[in-house]
């Protein structure tokens, strides 16, 4: 389905089309919840920040839930996605997209065998007492070793801890390589900027932790256990820390395009008060200092209980709404600066069709089905058997 958009000035007609559209702005922000997730991981895994072991494993089947997920987006912007593999038959090492396959097949990996480590001793128990399809499904898991030791435990732990070192790289170079893709296009104003692949890779972690927030209040809630407030405590210093490194690095890109003031930077000006202006000041910035108020009230008072609950939730629930309006921005926004600099488009995007928002919907759902999956295969919410 072509993407028309109205538009405003003086527009060259090659661009009344826009080419990247809902599956591009999606791709990104599913990227950036796997970094994020990921990161609270490896806070306890590798640095020992105990608070956040009740979601520490939890957090790890959501990296990879929504990692499975994150090609699907592409694939639907193809046009023939039947070509997909030829990236990984014939590496093209210059194209940063085509750097993608690599990327996404390392990190999957390397979560799959962190996951495998985290649960080695419960795949051994599940494996002796399991019956019928269950059983042989835990008992192929354990890939033939039944052992449990103090030997096999502190192998465990070593291969955890360096797997988790390794995926910091692993799952920040995969979100900052998103924000470096748009960074070095030089031809749009609004994408060359060096501070691109920062302002995505924080930004990806605020949104993870977020995400990792709202799952576990609510499946707190479904559950119906009790929510670990120390827990919840970290995850709300984390997410503050990051939103203002986050917030700070936003500030600081807007006002280097504003001070140099190079030719077109009228139309820039024009842009974040015309096509953009609610996804930018009410989405993204209103959302950002919103969430920051909050979050900074809620540890400066100290509160507690309920209070905390709510508090914490209604911030990340902003900042997943800012993150994703950031990505609309940075994708849509910069499609709507004409080349020539003196013209705006308008983009409306389809209900329907291939990156309609019907499609776009599902893409962001079918990662929480498999989260669902695995925490029924793997449940995250048992205690590890390590530190028993």
């Amino acid at each position: 389905m072509e993407r028309f958009a109205t538009f405003t000035g003086y527009v060259f007609p090659n661009e009344t089309d826009i080419p990247w559209s809902l599956m591009i702005v999606i791709y990104p922000y599913i990227t950036g919840l796997v970094a994020g997730s990921f990161t609270v991981a490896t806070f306890y895994h590798v640095f020992g920040v105990t608070r956040f072991k009740p979601v520490a494993r939890f957090a790890l089947l959501t990296s990879l839930s929504f990692m499975i997920f994150v090609p699907v987006p592409l694939l639907l912007h193809l046009g023939h996605p039947e070509r997909a593999l030829n990236v990984m038959l014939t590496p093209h090492l210059t194209s940063a997209f085509a750097a993608f396959g690599f990327f996404a097949a390392f990190y999957v990996i390397l979560v799959t065998l962190e996951i495998w480590f985290s649960y080695r001793e419960d795949i051994v128990v599940w494996a002796r007492e399991g019956k019928g399809l269950r059983g042989q499904f835990y008992r192929a898991l354990t890939l033939g070793s039944y052992e449990i030791s103090a030997t096999t435990r502190a192998y465990d732990a070593k291969w955890i801890k360096a797997l988790a070192i390794v995926g910091i790289a692993g799952a920040h170079g995969l979100h900052g390589y998103v924000g470096f893709v748009f960074g070095s296009l030089k031809s749009r104003e609004w994408w060359g900027s060096d501070l691109m692949p920062a302002i995505f890779l924080v930004s990806a972690i605020v949104s993870g932790i977020s995400i990792l927030i709202v799952l576990y209040l609510l499946i707190s809630r479904f559950r119906q256990t009790p929510i670990d407030k120390t827990c919840l405590k970290g995850l709300a210093y984390m997410l503050w820390g990051f939103l203002i490194f986050a917030m700070v690095l936003e500030f600081l890109e807007f006002a280097n395009i504003v001070y140099k003031g190079r030719e077109g930077v009228e139309t820039i000006m024009a842009l974040v008060a015309g096509p953009i202006w609610f996804s930018v000041w009410v989405l993204q910035v209103g959302g950002s200092v919103a969430a920051f108020i909050i979050l900074t009230y809620v540890i400066w008072r100290g509160t507690q209980d309920r209070r905390l609950i709510v508090g914490v939730l209604v911030s990340a629930v902003l900042m997943l709404i800012a993150v994703l309006a950031m990505r609309w921005n940075v994708v849509i926004g910069g499609q709507e600066l004409s080349k020539t600099m003196h013209g705006l488009l308008y983009f409306y995007p389809p209900v329907l069709g291939r990156e309609g928002l019907l499609a776009t919907v599902i893409v962001f759902a079918l990662p929480f089905g498999m989260l669902w999956v695995l925490t029924k295969l793997l449940p995250p919410w048992l205690p590890d058997p390590r530190h028993a």
